[in-house]
């Protein structure tokens, strides 16, 4: 008993250190961007006057307002064309047990190999020609295509996870594939899309190389993009840089504490089944 309340305590504690050093930097964050405009900010510092209109400041001076519409109409749309062919194609590998779905499998596990880094180029003057640079489209159809391979991969596991039980007692009530997909499996599958959906958006939300050369327009461009654009131009006003860089990632924070409960039960089941 002593034994077990000891590594209780030992993996509590473990855990309170990850956090605090997760943390730190973004208080440190927090405060720098609180610190007067201009002013020099020295580590995690108190700020000798709250300066809350920091971020007014750099919402205008960066131009957020389009960033952020362009930022959510991109990830807006990733998320529903990434998770629902991933869903379906799942299923099929998963459960259906398609002719050939070891080699699919296989070929989508490759696909997580391949770096943006490589692609772009080639990917950019693809697009070029059929006149989907400088378009939502373009970036859309380009991060889809880049994320489905994981959210294949993800959604395969998760439906190579439910009991054969619950599909063979489907079908013999009668239920075709549709109906054991979208009626019986995925009530249970809330957890796995949900973290799924949550993962697209940060990094639909985060993808900076893509769309800094699909997009040349200034204003279709996403806040990840601006802010690179706004380091260049506030690179030495630490507090008005540290402002926007919370501006930025503001958005996923909000998805996540909204989303928090079924995320950390999505990856904690993938996890007890890896």
């Amino acid at each position: 008993m002593g034994q077990s309340a000891l590594g209780t305590a030992l993996r509590y504690g473990l855990l309170n250190l990850l956090a605090v050093l997760v943390l730190l930097p973004f208080a440190g964050i927090v405060l720098a961007a609180l610190h007067p405009a201009g002013a020099q900010v020295a580590g995690a510092a108190l700020p000798d006057r709250w300066s809350w209109e920091n971020f007014a400041l750099a919402w205008e001076a960066g131009g957020f307002g389009d960033l952020m519409r362009s930022g959510l109409i991109i990830s807006g749309a990733v998320v529903p064309l990434t998770v629902l062919p991933a869903t379906m194609a799942g299923f099929a590998l998963g459960v259906l047990k398609v002719r050939g779905g070891r080699a699919l499998s296989l070929g989508f596990v490759l696909g997580l190999t391949v770096p943006v880094e490589l692609l772009v180029i080639a990917l950019y003057y693809n697009l070029r020609e059929v006149g989907l640079t400088d378009s939502y489209t373009g970036v859309v159809m380009a991060e889809a295509a880049l994320f489905l391979p994981f959210g294949v991969y993800w959604m395969q596991s998760h439906f190579s996870g439910v009991p054969r039980e619950l599909v063979e007692s489907a079908r013999m009530d009668g239920a075709g594939n549709a109906t054991v997909l979208w009626r019986v499996l995925m009530p249970l599958s809330g957890p796995a899309v949900t973290t799924l959906a949550v993962l697209v958006f940060m990094w639909s939300w985060n993808q900076f190389l893509l769309v800094l050369v699909m997009m040349q327009a200034p204003s279709m461009r996403t806040p990840p993009t601006g802010l690179g654009l706004f380091v260049g131009r506030y690179g030495t006003d630490v507090p008005l840089l540290a402002a926007a860089s919370l501006i930025v990632i503001a958005p996923i924070v909000v998805v996540y504490l909204v989303f928090q409960r079924s995320f950390v039960e999505g990856v904690t089941r993938g996890a007890v089944k890896g």
